[in-house]
């Protein structure tokens, strides 16, 4: 039995960061998943997770596990791939150091991913947008800060991830007001930012400090702002704005919400997806396409410009006696 403690070590440790250059949100995904998975594997087989090896995890024990995510757990398909996606990476990482197991990665790597559901992106009009960007009180330090962050997630399009692990130095005021944003697969963007989005910036790099911290945006205890931490003051200002804004009530509305606002915003504004997919930082062409799904516009001038066929009305006719005698004919 080989252990498995040594290796869920180097995979974590050295593989991910150091030879593949994972970010960091990567490796915690990837180790939250294997927290998972070893805890339901020390459940099933009755075994402390220190005490548990290799070929315990085997593809059988790793279905199970992929089914508990879905039934118990309440995880989407989409979520029940992204664990599997990761413990395929650590198989095929251990193909090379324990070649022993070469049939144990192989029926692992073999387990099929589920088909997912596409649905159309939710995103904001520009009305609710606003109502939200109003919420905060500029008055206050936390106000500034809040104002400053909503608009610079909306405005540039940013991950959640991008946003709150934002340098200070990446915002630059001259010439031109812009920021540099180093987003998903270690790919750099550089974006103009408009000039109400630039004061917000400025307002509250004069509140801000000169503190140590390299993060832009800081908490109350001027310590980095956290994923968690961004998503509670959106909440907060969603709550706030609703009172102005009714569309707005019920409405769930996420830190990814304001980075597919900002995406139909620029599609609508300039009819390019190319465009839309520089904005974002796409990798893939395909990725931005979700957003001609749910822009009516291009469908709306299809529908205009094709002449619907011109139809007779039809008249029914009952087809039997004994329901036109009820009838009274």
């Amino acid at each position: 039995m080989t252990p498995i403690a040594p290796h869920i070590t180097a995979f974590l440790r050295e593989r991910l960061p150091l030879q593949r250059g994972a970010s960091v949100h990567t490796c915690e995904s990837y180790a939250y998943t294997f927290q998972l998975l070893l805890t339901f594997a020390g459940q099933q087989l009755h075994l402390r997770p220190s005490a548990l090896c290799l070929e315990h995890l085997d593809a059988t024990l790793v279905m199970a596990f992929l089914a508990h995510l879905e039934a118990e757990r309440g995880n989407s398909p989409s979520t029940r791939n992204t664990r599997l996606a990761a413990i395929k990476s650590f198989w095929r990482f251990l193909e090379y150091r324990v070649p022993a197991l070469l049939e144990h990665s192989r029926r692992v790597l073999a387990i099929p991913t589920k088909k997912t559901d596409v649905p159309l992106v939710t995103h904001l009009s520009m009305p609710e947008m606003h109502a939200i960007l109003e919420a905060p009180n500029v008055q206050t330090r936390a106000g500034i800060r809040d104002r400053a962050m909503l608009h610079l997630g909306f405005a540039a399009g940013l991950r959640v991830s991008e946003l709150v692990t934002l340098p200070r130095t990446a915002v630059t005021f001259s010439p031109t007001p812009a920021v540099q944003v180093r987003g998903k697969g270690r790919r750099e963007r550089a974006l103009p930012l408009w000039k109400q989005t630039a004061e917000d910036l400025r307002a509250w790099f004069a509140v801000r400090g000169d503190l140590a911290v390299p993060e832009l945006f800081l908490s109350t205890h001027s310590r980095a702002m956290t994923r968690v931490g961004f998503t509670h003051v959106l909440r907060k200002y969603v709550d706030i704005a609703a009172q102005t804004c009714p569309t707005l009530g019920g409405k769930h509305v996420t830190p990814h919400v304001l980075r597919h606002t900002c995406a139909m915003m620029i599609l609508q504004a300039t009819g390019e997806l190319r465009k839309v997919s520089l904005w974002l930082g796409h990798a893939d062409m395909q990725t931005t396409e979700i957003y001609l799904r749910a822009d009516p516009t291009d469908k709306l001038a299809a529908l205009e410009a094709v002449m619907p066929p011109a139809l007779r009305r039809g008249h029914f006719t009952v087809p039997d006696k004994l329901i036109a005698l009820l009838h009274g004919e």
